[in-house]
């Protein structure tokens, strides 16, 4: 009786997901902020198995869903958000360790905790005829998004994710304290995932 309770709860956690993802698409911005309540403490707990650094963690987790905000349009219902997002995490994680040219880990253990006990290796159904269409519409959104923060959130998000200053760096090359760093680089994310929302809403409904 358990199980069957268990794929119930699976399949009305799968139908909340893709109602709250169709709600996003329509334009309603607060149903990406339940997605991000739901999914928040798993995505860090995954990152945190990848990367040990916890400043690194939370700006990790916060770049994971800004990207699954920006690419929501290329979710495919009928597959769990759950392993779209957990693909999209492990993938930046990927990208930040190759870039850092720290070593890699095996990435076909099992997520403890997650949905079905599912790994890392996810089929890949990204590509598809308008990809690039796809790919450079999002880019255009991010780098809008960007340009409207505010100049001193600006500075610190390119010197962050663009020249990947680590937080020392960044607050010798400010002349800013340590702590006023990490609480501008939350602020201004906290901004650009508005702002991104409102981007996202405004391409949707042209």
């Amino acid at each position: 009786m358990a199980q069957f309770k268990d794929k119930a709860d699976k399949e009305a956690s799968m139908k909340e997901d893709f109602e709250n993802v169709k709600m996003v698409l329509s334009g309603n911005k607060h149903a990406f902020t339940k997605l991000q309540k739901k999914y928040q403490r798993v995505i860090s707990s995954l990152i945190r198995k990848m990367i040990h650094n916890e400043d690194d963690v939370k700006d990790l987790t916060q770049e994971t869903f800004i990207k699954a905000y920006n690419a929501l349009n290329t979710f495919q219902f009928g597959y769990a958000f759950s392993a779209w997002i957990y693909r999209i995490a492990s993938n930046t994680c990927i990208d930040f360790l190759r870039k850092k040219r720290f070593p890699t880990i095996s990435i076909n253990q099992p997520i403890a905790g997650a949905e079905d006990d599912m790994v890392y290796e996810i089929e890949d159904r990204t590509y598809i005829p308008d990809v690039n269409y796809i790919n450079q519409e999002r880019k255009n959104i991010l780098m809008k998004a960007i340009d409207s923060l505010p100049e001193n959130y600006k500075e610190i998000i390119k010197l962050r994710h663009e020249e990947e200053l680590d937080y020392n760096e960044i607050a010798v090359k400010m002349n800013l304290p340590l702590g006023t760093v990490k609480a501008h680089l939350f602020r201004a994310r906290k901004i650009l995932l508005s702002e991104l929302k409102h981007q996202k809403s405004a391409f949707l409904e042209n």
